[in-house]
């Protein structure tokens, strides 16, 4: 599957905030919206001209990086989203906050949604006592997602644990950190989503 390969600190510097990509980094001195706090490349320093549509693309953008999508599945789930009942912007968030990766990110399993996507993949998550390595796999209401009994021990593991036991889990989400496991007890609701996205400036660009 293709996925992006460069520096994550660049998409913040390109977005103007922090994604908060790099897990600790994030909160550290190192953090490079901190040190430079104006776009990539030579003509970074420009100031942009506004417009509607530059509004819309750079959300859009923005809201790619956070849950670390490309356009060909960005959209694909846009498209889902559009099909089902409901509020456009608000089906495309439920849909992209019940990916696997991101449950493991909010359950606190990992330092951020790239540390969950490799846990996923390395087949360290269990769904219902079944391996899941797929990180795009969508959780339902009632599932139980727990760490595999064989990564219990490791580190990577425990470090984020460590890191995220001051970071409050979804009302949506359950965990239990003595077991390793989180249960999802429903599908989140908008007010229930803590990211500052505006996914109607998504949806306008999308239905051009």
């Amino acid at each position: 599957m293709a996925r992006y390969t460069g520096a994550d600190c660049r998409l913040c510097r390109r977005e103007g905030n922090k994604l908060f990509l790099k897990g600790d980094r994030c909160y550290s001195d190192k953090c490079a919206v901190e040190r430079r706090p104006y776009p990539p490349g030579e003509a970074g320093r420009k100031r942009a001209k506004e417009s509607e549509y530059r509004l819309q693309l750079r959300e859009k953008q923005r809201t790619k990086r956070i849950y670390g999508l490309l356009e060909k599945q960005f959209r694909g789930y846009y498209d889902l989203a559009n099909r089902q009942s409901g509020v456009t912007g608000e089906n495309l968030l439920r849909i992209l906050e019940s990916r696997l990766d991101n449950v493991v990110y909010r359950l606190g399993f990992a330092k951020s949604r790239d540390e969950a996507r490799q846990q996923v993949r390395h087949g360290h998550i269990h769904v219902n006592g079944r391996r899941v390595d797929i990180p795009s796999f969508r959780v339902r209401s009632g599932d139980l997602v727990a760490v595999a009994p064989k990564a219990r021990d490791m580190l990577v593991i425990k470090t984020s644990l460590i890191s995220n036991e001051k970071t409050e889990v979804p009302q949506w989400l359950e965990v239990d950190i003595e077991k390793l496991q989180g249960s999802v007890l429903a599908l989140p609701e908008r007010d229930q989503i803590d990211l500052d996205i505006r996914e109607q400036l998504i949806v306008e660009l999308y239905s051009k």
